[in-house]
């Protein structure tokens, strides 16, 4: 069965980016949601249940036709905000070393990168997510994807995420998600992106 990952900071540790109240929620009401329906859905296939969900996603194209909404909609929410609460952190870094370096061939600079992906992921019609992927050759991209879709479907590892979804930042920001987006980069943990970058 798919559990709740827990968060190695308060729900409070995050303010003023991200309020209290919208991190209670969002982690044990939303988070906690889409791994119900994940576990009531994969229950008739509990060999899936003991695979790690990134697998379960990077082989989405090959699951049974009856779980492949469940899992698009409810197995990428899981995967989605396990990755994203990782990389918060009370006190952000900044990147460095390979990462840096590779930013900065992709896109010019981090102020430039941080500028693409703030208005990529602003523009993301409706409820979704933006990203910051490793292709399969191992170049960097900024991508977006709709609701709960993950890059792993698409084989492309996530090494950066913001969820664009209303109920992430509506408390505090209301309908300014450009706001919301250039707020985020104080709290991003670039230290654990590296890792999911040098895997």
């Amino acid at each position: 069965m798919f559990t709740l990952p827990k968060l190695n900071y308060e729900y409070s540790d995050l303010e003023p980016t991200i309020d209290t109240k919208t991190m209670e929620i969002h982690h044990t009401k939303h988070h906690q949601g889409y791994i119900n329906k994940l576990n009531a859905a994969l229950e008739e296939h509990p060999e899936l249940l003991k695979k790690d969900i990134n697998e379960v996603l990077v082989n989405f194209k090959n699951l049974p036709d009856d779980i492949k909404k469940a899992v698009r909609n409810n197995g990428g929410g899981h995967s989605n905000h396990t990755l994203f609460w990782s990389i918060l952190s009370p006190k952000g870094t900044e990147p460095s070393g390979d990462l840096l370096q590779a930013i900065n061939d992709t896109f010019g600079s981090l102020e430039e990168f941080k500028k693409q992906f703030e208005e990529a992921t602003a523009g993301q019609f409706g409820s979704g997510w933006g990203w910051l992927v490793k292709t399969e050759s191992g170049d960097l991209k900024i991508v977006t994807t709709p609701n709960q879709d993950s890059p792993l479907m698409d084989n492309q590892t996530p090494i950066l995420g913001v969820d664009v979804w209303e109920h992430a930042y509506y408390l505090n920001y209301q309908n300014r998600r450009p706001d919301y987006l250039s707020s985020i980069w104080d709290i991003i943990n670039w230290n654990q992106v590296a890792k999911y970058y040098e895997e």
